[in-house]
């Protein structure tokens, strides 16, 4: 029988069962109190008695009375006996509760929680009534998860409704059930009451009533559900460390899709009509044109994270064959504010990029492919030479991140300001340092030199899959040899690699091939250990948490100049970089598997093979 709750207290259940491990197959359905769990952790040693009447005693207000018990005990920050220099946390209670009661603990990754179906097994008044969530649902079973795990009133009636298929009991940490409840319900809520406006267009009767509410018969993009749920979307993706957003139109439906750490994951998959109505809520965020799907375009939004931090996303929309593919690529202040080590710069490669960066007057690279992390090189690097006695510009297809530290100019195609009449253009306005988004043509080359050879340090990008092949690239752009040997100072390529959790990296044997791999054709010593990653709840179970660069540095050394203006092979450059000590970008990823930074596979696999 089930205890019921006052105040969110039942009545003195300490006394229903006193057992140091207790089995909820064979407990009486009840629902747990705060009282009952702290004499079970005063019994198993986790918890001081002395404590446990504390907060016990402690007067609650009318939100915490709606807690969980074991939200209760966690809020009061106690120290666990049973872990010295410790508090007993929600994760700590919600694990010990799981030994106790014999029922597997399950955290909710809301990344894999297919949420249409999961919203169907049961109400959300069902859901929120009885303390569970559906998690995963299949044609054989369907995977509950509860924190109340001796309350089984439920099952009678959701076995009703189910079938044939199996219930799976598992417990869930009660603030995560609480919050992804919500969340997934408004969601489901929020398409389905999306596609019944839609539904409603069509039943129109007549042309004025087709008029009156809009005349189309997807939803309107200013409708309160599409507002729901790009709010959501957004806020979802902030909490998600996600770097961008991808909304992917297809024949049935939409693909949302969240690139974490450098690897894309699916997380919903929205109604065609539901997805252009969300893709139109969005462009008029971005002040784009809501009529012209036909164009690309690109457009910014600035908005603000829970925690009250603003955000800046760029956007940029793809005509295809279903419809506006949209990419919000999301940036975060705090870039601007780190440090060389901070991007991955050792010791030094920092020294060697510091010395590049002093220098007066030259042109200096950063190579990679999209995604590599060169912007926010190129704009840490710009933020601490813009001091108040130098003019720093820059010209940018688009502008990345407004900092108030520089003169940002746009590239704009409809008005002729490419980057070669851009740089021409900033040329007259006295600047000491420019930033070159990217280097595309020979016009561009030939101003990024002219503008060094008149005594301006020039900073830019370019798409090269390593360092010395960059030379090869200019000069097939047609730069004379003479001119680049004369103003290059220095090219650097990098990448970036998952960085391994902190929380839950585990020491693991060298494997000997891998590292051989790795570092081929060099001879190195393998590290005495290595980590792997593990998964917890911290990097939500894929072992890896942030990224960090990693770099290849080549300085156009007196050697290296003449090599250039001879008839030369890249692999003859690359020879030469070599021995005068450049580091390939698998050596330095190398180096990071060693400090237990990452691991020899994500290496491997950012990395390219010609490059070692």
């Amino acid at each position: 029988m089930a205890v019921k709750m006052k105040n969110a207290e039942p009545e003195n259940s300490k006394n229903k069962n006193t057992n140091s491990t207790l089995h909820f197959e064979s407990c009486p359905s009840m629902l747990l109190d705060t009282r009952w769990l702290l004499d079970q952790l005063v019994k198993s040693g986790r918890l001081e008695q002395q404590d446990a009447n504390l907060v016990a005693g402690t007067p609650r207000t009318k939100a915490q009375l709606k807690h969980h018990g074991l939200q209760v005990i966690a809020d009061a920050q106690l120290e666990d006996k049973a872990r010295p220099e410790k508090i007993l946390d929600l994760q700590a209670l919600t694990q010990w509760l799981s030994e106790l009661c014999g029922m597997k603990s399950f955290h909710i990754d809301p990344l894999r929680v297919d949420v249409p179906g999961v919203t169907a097994v049961m109400s959300y008044n069902f859901s929120e009534r009885h303390h569970i969530l559906a998690i995963e649902v299949n044609d054989e079973e369907v995977t509950i998860v509860t924190a109340q795990p001796y309350y089984t009133d439920w099952e009678h009636g959701l076995k009703q409704t189910l079938k044939e298929r199996k219930i799976i009991r598992l417990l869930a940490n009660p603030e995560d059930l609480q919050r992804y409840r919500i969340e997934f319900y408004n969601l489901a809520k929020s398409v389905f009451g999306a596609q019944e406006s839609a539904q409603a267009v069509s039943r129109v009767g007549n042309f004025e009533q087709l008029l009156q509410i809009g005349g189309s018969k997807d939803p309107d993009a200013n409708d309160q559900h599409i507002v729901n749920i790009v709010d959501w979307l957004l806020q979802y993706a902030f909490d998600q460390r996600a770097s961008d957003i991808h909304l992917e139109p297809r024949r049935e439906v939409g693909n949302l899709r969240l690139r974490i750490d450098g690897v894309l994951h699916n997380i919903y998959e929205l109604p065609a009509n539901v997805t252009a109505a969300v893709t139109s809520r969005i462009k008029i965020l971005g002040r784009m044109n809501v009529a012209e799907k036909r164009k690309p375009q690109d457009g910014r939004l600035k908005t603000v994270t829970a925690n009250g931090n603003e955000v800046e996303l760029r956007l940029s929309t793809l005509p295809t064959a279903f419809g506006e593919k949209l990419v919000m690529r999301i940036f975060d202040p705090e870039v601007l504010l780190r440090s060389f080590s901070q991007l991955g710069l050792a010791h030094e490669e920092a020294k060697t990029w510091e010395t590049w960066i002093k220098n007066p007057n030259g042109i200096i690279l950063v190579t990679g492919p999209t995604g590599s992390g060169k912007t926010t090189t190129l704009y840490s690097t710009l933020r601490q030479l813009a001091t108040e006695e130098v003019n720093v510009c820059t010209i940018e297809d688009p502008i990345e991140m407004v900092e108030s530290k520089f003169n940002q100019m746009q590239v704009q195609h409809n008005q002729d300001v490419e980057f070669a009449s851009g740089v021409r253009a900033l040329m007259r306005q006295d600047p000491d340092i420019i930033m070159i988004g990217e280097i595309r043509d020979y016009e561009t080359a030939d101003m990024a030199i002219q503008a060094a050879l008149t005594g301006h340090l020039v900073l830019s990008t370019l798409h090269t899959n390593d360092a010395p092949s960059s030379l090869t690239r200019l000069l097939d752009l047609g730069v004379p040899s003479y001119l680049l040997t004369s103003t290059l100072t220095g090219i650097m390529a990098q990448r970036l690699v998952r960085t391994l959790c902190p929380d839950c990296k585990q020491e693991s044997e060298v494997d000997l091939a891998g590292w051989e791999q790795l570092v081929r054709p060099w001879k190195a010593a393998p590290p005495k250990v290595i980590y792997k990653a593990n998964g917890c709840l911290t990097c939500r179970n894929t072992g890896y948490k942030g990224r960090v660069g990693i770099y290849e540095m080549l300085t156009v050394s007196d050697q290296i100049k003449h090599l250039v203006e001879d008839d030369f092979k890249l692999a003859d450059l690359r020879k030469l970089a070599y021995q005068q000590g450049m580091k390939t970008l698998r050596i330095n990823g190398a180096q990071k598997v060693a400090a237990g930074l990452t691991t020899i596979e994500e290496v491997m696999r950012v990395t390219p093979q010609h490059s070692r």
